[in-house]
């Protein structure tokens, strides 16, 4: 591909994100990052400081992330348009569909940004639904992760993923990230989010009419039409939010009535040969795939942990650089979090994160707030108490402990205990005896409601 053919492709979508043609220097960033140059160098040539080229190199990637549904900087510029003008030509569509009778047709179905498609031949038939999936923008040092859920899913077939954490640890960023760096190895990709969760159902009825089958009458006979899928196309299926299937108020991991076919489908998935693969991203662990033995099935389970490189505060314009990590550590590497506490930083800190810590006071957000609210609310009773007294506790406390603290049956006690490590609340710390604790965040949250009531 020609840096005359890059310039017209990104011109195109320029055109269709801002109604605007590139101008002159947008033309001269595109041009100098096809050709590996620096920023300042196209800065020189063109007369103008690398700072202001910085700028409008940022807009473009944002404005082309934002396009394409992937995210785009200045190292990965030149191959995802490579690869991106490949998968579309002849020509890029938007809004409307073509339909072309030859040996080889081309049918695209396109929505917004190209969301959802179907690319067909006469040997090869892709569908692709992205429309529920989010756009990444920013991707911070997960490389170890994305091999871990690449050599999963590429080298060894397993077929059910358990992607798991706190909400804003970047569950869904991750699956995503691997999505867009693995487009090809898939016939059928479908992203579905069950933040407002529907009957599995109407799930299958959605995938079907994606791949532009006919669903069946019957929910056995459409279990059969996903299977066949599943096992003659090679297929990513993902399902977001999936804790939103389990009851409220009840011990981590209890589907609702009306949800359990969800869970008679994933048990079916670990059972049966197919060549796809499912991802479920979760707050809260699927019960049946605990009862399942990872060595025997093909089920795994990936457990996010918060973010430990300063590159997640990087182009935030901070000062005091020395206490980057000071501050990531505080609130444990959660990207969501040090997203809200960069802003407050921002506005009320005049940018400096030494003037922050100086308060030596863990600020909780009204965001974290309502975040942590929705948590607390979603614990049983006993789950509740026992979050409450451990809030009590300056330092890890030992469980027999906390135990003779709360007074509760051994049973209760052990599965509440059990229930809040599935929720990725409590940590639990192996020295010489076994210690547990609640994160710094969500204790200094608990320590709110104790003292209001």
């Amino acid at each position: 591909m020609t840096v005359n053919k890059a310039l017209q492709y990104v011109d195109r979508l320029i055109v269709e994100k801002t109604g605007k043609h590139l101008d002159n220097l947008q033309k001269a960033v595109i041009e100098g990052t096809w050709q590996r140059q620096t920023y300042e160098n196209i800065a020189q040539e063109h007369h103008v400081t690398k700072n202001h080229v910085g700028d409008v190199g940022y807009e473009l990637w944002q404005l082309l992330s934002e396009q394409l549904g992937e995210d785009i900087n200045k190292l990965n510029f030149r191959s995802t348009i490579e690869r991106r003008q490949l998968a579309d030509s002849p020509m890029i569509i938007q809004n409307h569909n073509i339909n072309t009778n030859s040996n080889n047709s081309f049918n695209i179905c396109t929505k917004e940004n190209q969301n959802i498609y179907r690319q067909e031949d006469d040997k090869n038939k892709n569908y692709y639904d992205l429309t529920l999936a989010p756009r990444i923008i920013n991707f911070y040092n997960r490389k170890f992760e994305l091999e871990i859920v690449s050599d999963w899913i590429s080298n060894k077939n397993i077929r059910l993923i358990s992607v798991l954490g706190l909400s804003g640890i970047g569950k869904t960023t991750l699956v995503k990230k691997f999505v867009d760096l693995n487009l090809e190895k898939f016939e059928i990709i479908i992203w579905k989010s069950l933040r407002f969760p529907k009957p599995l159902e109407l799930i299958f009825d959605e995938i079907l009419t994606t791949c532009h089958q006919e669903y069946q009458d019957n929910f056995s006979d459409k279990l059969k039409q996903i299977s066949a899928l599943l096992t003659e196309k090679k297929s990513l299926i993902i399902l977001d939010d999936v804790q939103n299937l389990f009851v409220s108020g009840e011990l981590a991991g209890q589907y609702q009535n009306q949800y359990l076919d969800y869970q008679n489908w994933f048990k079916t998935l670990t059972e049966s040969q197919h060549q796809s693969a499912i991802i479920l991203i979760s707050q809260e662990q699927s019960p049946e795939m605990q009862c399942l033995d990872e060595d025997l099935y093909p089920i795994k389970f990936l457990n996010l942990a918060g973010l430990d490189n300063t590159e997640i505060l990087a182009n935030k314009n901070l000062k005091d650089s020395e206490s980057w990590l000071n501050l990531i550590n505080l609130y444990q590497g959660n990207p969501n979090h040090l997203q809200d506490i960069t802003t407050l930083i921002q506005d009320f800190f005049d940018d400096s994160i030494a003037e922050f810590l100086a308060e030596n006071q863990l600020i909780i957000t009204n965001q974290m707030r309502s975040q942590f609210k929705q948590l607390f609310t979603r614990l049983s009773s006993l789950e509740q108490q026992l979050i409450l007294e451990l809030s009590k506790f300056q330092e890890p406390v030992l469980r027999e402990t906390l135990k003779d603290k709360l007074n509760l049956p051994s049973t209760n006690f052990i599965n509440a205990l059990q229930s809040l490590q599935k929720r990725y609340l409590i940590t639990k710390i192996k020295a010489d005896k076994t210690l547990f604790d609640l994160s710094p965040i969500f204790k200094e949250y608990v320590k709110t409601i104790a003292s209001n009531n």
